[in-house]
């Protein structure tokens, strides 16, 4: 993997660090990241830098540090001295930006993760990570979707299998984390994952417009719930 720091910059504000999910590839979050310029410099981060130019080269098994490590980086070099950042992370970068507060929490001012695919903290969570891979990664999917010629390939290869087998362990600074899931995931697994993440954490539970893909389903409203929840909890907290 390559030490250039992949991100993208748009808007102006208080920093807003986005973390994409599936193999962190931003497509798709335009509609979003445009809604919360309105109010954030929005940083999007690409860690393995699919949409600059690396797609279909070679990448090793990724893991949640890997992604929080390069998070930080970016913060560091974007964030003025003594400043603190927003995180939001979907899905994998759910994941990702759960690892960041546990490990960098002193630049965050605030993070929201969006159903992160943690399900071994649940009771049965071997067996519903089980399901959730072979829903995935199952044997009806097609070959052509292996590898790392496209952004699900490289997430199938290489981010499913290590990023679902995280286990969050740490209890959140007061008022700085929030976990959402979707209104319409009511039901499913992500969203018992999500209440429960928030349980354990000690953060706050919220629903969001959509289901897991929410943010490409409803991105106005998206950004417009994420950025109220962020700025709420900066008052709050303060």
């Amino acid at each position: 993997m390559s030490d250039l720091l992949h991100h993208d910059v748009t808007g102006s504000g208080p920093v807003l660090l986005v973390v994409p999910g599936g193999a962190g590839h931003p497509m798709g979050l335009g509609p979003l990241t445009e809604r919360l310029a309105l109010r954030f410099t929005v940083v999007t981060y690409d860690p393995l830098g699919l949409a600059h130019g690396r797609l279909g080269l070679p990448v090793p098994d990724q893991r949640p540090a890997d992604w929080s490590d390069g998070a930080h980086r970016v913060l560091e070099e974007v964030l003025p001295p003594g400043e603190q950042a927003y995180v939001f992370g979907t899905s994998s970068g759910g994941i990702a930006v759960l690892d960041l507060l546990a490990r960098y929490p002193g630049r965050l001012a605030g993070v929201v993760a969006h159903e992160p695919p943690c399900v071994t903290v649940l009771p049965d969570g071997r067996e519903r990570r089980t399901e959730l891979i072979d829903a995935l990664d199952g044997p009806a999917r097609p070959p052509a979707e292996g590898g790392s010629a496209t952004p699900m390939g490289v997430f199938l290869a290489h981010v499913l299998r290590p990023f679902s087998a995280h286990v969050p362990s740490f209890t959140a600074p007061g008022g700085r984390l929030t976990l959402a899931a979707g209104a319409d995931s009511r039901g499913h697994l992500l969203h018992r994952t999500t209440e429960l993440l928030a349980d354990r954490l000690g953060g706050c539970f919220r629903e969001f417009p959509g289901g897991h893909l929410g943010t490409l389903e409803h991105p106005v409203d998206f950004a417009d719930r994420l950025a109220g929840t962020l700025l709420e909890g900066a008052h709050t907290s303060a």
